[in-house]
């Protein structure tokens, strides 16, 4: 069995243990499993539940840009989330996206850790809040902290979170264009860290 399928067949065995109203199946993370960047989401959304793929809506859009703006393909990093099914609200006869809660963060810890183990990236980058807390602490604040180097709680990893795409396309003018150009400046941070990294000697 190769890593992609281990990893797959890992977060299906932690999505039958848990319960997951309104999502139709499990979203695995999915690019190169061998990959030393890993980014990580919050989780699935509407389009990502119905494909059975993280990020392909407009936020997976957006990400795929970002991750262009700071030379990193994404068929080179593998690109999860910390909640693998899609998190609903239901309103009478509709569902919408809605975000994790503190239960479904928590239930899903196992997977992320046993994901990011197996795969043993150089650098983490997170995309929100949800990803911040559940990499670095629940204490973990994205206004504040967004931007700086810190350690995840599984391997030490060196962690950056940035703006989520989702929460990007949520702001207008020169909001907008002010967050995304922080994002892809912690894009660009990223990418140049797993660069010093690999230039580093062992």
């Amino acid at each position: 069995m190769d890593v992609s399928e281990e990893l797959r067949r890992l977060a299906e065995a932690c999505g039958a243990d848990l319960d997951c109203p309104g999502a139709t199946q499990v979203v695995a993370g999915e690019g190169n499993p061998h990959a030393r960047i890993v980014v990580v989401g919050e989780a699935p959304g509407e389009q990502e539940d119905r494909e059975g793929r993280p990020f392909v809506g407009r936020a997976g859009q957006l990400l795929d840009r970002l991750l262009e703006e700071a030379g990193l393909a994404r068929e080179a990093v593998w690109i999860t989330n910390v909640v693998k099914c899609r998190p609903v609200l239901f309103e009478g006869d509709r569902m919408r996206n809605r975000p994790p809660k503190i239960s479904e963060i928590r239930a899903w810890n196992a997977c992320l850790h046993e994901e990011l183990r197996l795969i043993d990236p150089q650098v983490l980058l997170g995309l929100g809040a949800v990803a911040g807390r559940a990499l670095v602490g629940p204490n973990f604040k994205l206004q504040q902290e967004r931007g700086q180097w810190r350690k995840d709680l599984v391997l030490g990893t060196d962690t950056l979170i940035t703006w989520h795409p989702a929460y990007l396309l949520r702001q207008k003018g020169e909001a907008y264009e002010h967050r995304l150009g922080e994002a892809i400046a912690d894009m660009k941070e990223a990418s140049a860290r797993l660069l010093a990294l690999s230039l580093s000697p062992t």
